[in-house]
């Protein structure tokens, strides 16, 4: 048995590796962010958390820039800092998890950072296995996660012009793989290409997730790539996950490699992914996962402007004399009515800012809500025509909270 520090443990193939090898026998500590920063945490400071460790597993990763965090802070300055604290804290094995094409002069910003690391392990005393995988297919990926959107789609958008080539390997066999090394005697080998046993387009790859989703066929929608480009651009900006110009510039220069040297650690081939996705089969929750996807952001995104709005529009886009008879109608003149009238139109802007900003939508939903319910009890003193009226100005605040509670849930 093993004492194993996986570091990036949280995210979606160190929380399936901490699995696998706890499964195996080892002793696994997980660590995200909160128990070691690559970006921030110093070389002192890892060494004094990796003494107790036997070996190390770097699984971190970002797919951009994101949250105060770059890839070359994670992937390039953070991974050598963990390098060398692990040589000063005497630990003897480790395997970091790279990409396909990584590289120092690499195409993309991703592969490049990761060739820094790659150059770093390489001049280094560790015994050390670099593992570059294809697109890592699985629950909880991001990658799944947003080619399964787009496969259920009723109209599924076609990736690049379907000539993109990729080799998608199911997060099992990787898990597996590592399982494998951690046991080797000996040396570890220097680098495995981790892929699946076929390379494939993304077209292929998007129906093969839509088929496990149990949709029928695909009907494609073609997209120029022009547009492609300009959703992933407009992606960055209001959605997490790996809808991205950098993920797209990897897989339009192939994501693909000799399954050879996998098969020969692995001690077998690499399942077919529609066989590694059958064992883990998709239900009700899958297919609502995959077809909210999308909505979530809208979702919020709409939320915000009706609340930046309704705050302007009391702020004085709407004539004041006109939100002054209806406060008066409630029985509040003067100073009152100014406080409630300006107040509440800040409040309104300021929680529509905030849901915009993405912070902490949680909380800014509640406070919404709490609004909503404040406004509809005053509402309830004015005359019936304000209740009754053909377009319900009022009974519109139901279904609008029930979509800020739908908001609540589906914001992380």
């Amino acid at each position: 048995m093993s004492r194993i520090l996986i570091v990036g443990g949280t995210g979606f193939i160190g929380r399936h590796l901490a699995i696998a090898l706890r499964e195996a026998g080892h002793e696994v500590d997980a660590m995200g962010r909160r128990g070691l920063d690559l970006a921030r945490t110093g070389e002192d400071e890892m060494m004094a958390r990796l003494r107790c460790a036997d070996m190390v597993i770097n699984a971190a990763g970002l797919v951009r820039d994101h949250g105060g965090n770059s890839m070359r802070a994670v992937h390039a300055e953070g991974a050598c800092r963990l390098f060398r604290a692990c040589e000063r804290a005497g630990i003897g094995r480790g395997i970091h998890l790279s990409a396909l094409g990584a590289a120092a002069d690499g195409a993309t910003a991703y592969q490049a950072t990761k060739g820094v690391a790659e150059a770093a392990l390489a001049s280094s005393g560790l015994d050390y296995c670099v593992l570059r995988p294809s697109v890592v297919i699985g629950a909880g990926g991001a990658s799944t996660m947003t080619l399964s959107t787009l496969a259920a789609l009723p109209l599924v958008p076609r990736i690049g012009p379907g000539t993109w080539r990729v080799q998608p390997v199911h997060v099992d066999d990787l898990c597996d793989l590592v399982v494998r090394l951690v046991a080797m005697p000996g040396h570890l080998p220097r680098r495995i290409d981790v892929v699946g046993p076929q390379a494939m387009n993304t077209d292929t790859l998007t129906a093969i997730l839509r088929h496990w989703l149990g949709l029928p066929p695909p009907r494609w929608l073609p997209v120029p790539e022009m547009l492609l480009w300009a959703i992933a651009r407009f992606g960055e900006r209001v959605m997490d996950g790996p809808l991205n110009r950098e993920v797209l510039a990897m897989l339009k220069g192939g994501n693909i490699a000799d399954v050879a040297g996998m098969e020969a650690a692995l001690g077998r081939a690499p399942r077919p992914l529609a066989q590694a996705l059958a064992r883990h089969p998709a239900g009700p929750p899958e297919r609502c996962h995959a077809r909210l996807f999308f909505v979530r952001p809208v979702l919020r995104l709409s939320l915000a402007f009706l609340w930046i709005a309704t705050g302007l529009l009391s702020l004085g886009l709407y004539p004041l004399a006109g939100s002054l008879r209806l406060l008066a109608g409630l029985g509040i003149h003067g100073a009152l009515a100014d406080l409630a009238l300006y107040g509440g139109g800040a409040l309104d802007l300021t929680l529509g800012l905030l849901l915009l900003w993405r912070w902490r939508p949680a909380w800014v939903g509640a406070g919404m809500l709490a609004l909503i319910l404040a406004y509809s009890l005053l509402a309830a003193g004015l005359p019936a025509e304000y209740w009754l009226h053909p377009f319900a100005p009022l009974l519109k605040n139901l279904p609008i909270a029930a979509a800020t509670l739908a908001m609540m849930a589906l914001e992380d």
